[in-house]
């Protein structure tokens, strides 16, 4: 009865081996210029058939992505600790955001909220939120269609600052607008 086991065993084995095993030659990969701006593949099936790629490459440069805003304007609130409110001070970086929001109704807008590290991690990231939903309430109030703006807290995880000192924190406490 074991030895019967044992061959069942085996032969599912092989089946399971066999089924796996591939008809592709690894040694006939097409070879790929990628020093050329547009790639060209030969099909072993039809060798006289090219075709050329249209995809633009994509710069993931921060500085240009955020080139897309008002130019010469903050894109940082910063509060006090533990509130949420929008100082007097940076109502005008608002008030610009939204007046270039408004011009442009194709753009949206990220509002990051951030914390500085004292508190706890769900803690700051609510107080992070709240952050990022005030700046998202005064647009809005400044007539920015809701659909252009998007809020998310990242709470204490991503310091402007990484110091410990009141400056350092002073610097995390904020919320960062980002275009998209």
């Amino acid at each position: 009865m074991m030895t019967r086991q044992r061959t069942v065993a085996a032969l599912l084995l092989t089946a399971l081996l066999a089924g796996c095993s591939s008809g592709v030659k690894l040694n006939d990969v097409p070879v790929e210029d990628r020093s050329a701006t547009a790639t060209t593949a030969t099909s072993g099936a039809n060798p006289g058939n090219t075709a050329q790629s249209n995809v633009a490459g994509v710069n993931l440069d921060q500085s240009v992505a955020n080139a897309q805003g008002p130019i010469g304007v903050a894109r940082v609130v910063y509060f006090d600790f533990d509130s949420y409110v929008v100082k007097p001070e940076f109502q005008s970086v608002v008030e610009a955001h939204a007046r270039f929001l408004k011009a442009n109704a194709n753009r949206k807008v990220v509002i990051e909220g951030h914390t500085d590290e004292r508190g706890g991690r769900e803690y700051n990231l609510a107080l992070g939120q709240r952050r990022a939903e005030a700046v998202q309430r005064s647009l809005t109030l400044l007539g920015v269609s809701a659909a252009q703006v998007e809020s998310v807290s990242f709470g204490k995880e991503k310091p402007a600052n990484p110091g410990h000192d009141e400056e350092a924190m002073a610097q995390n406490r904020r919320a960062e607008i980002s275009y998209r």
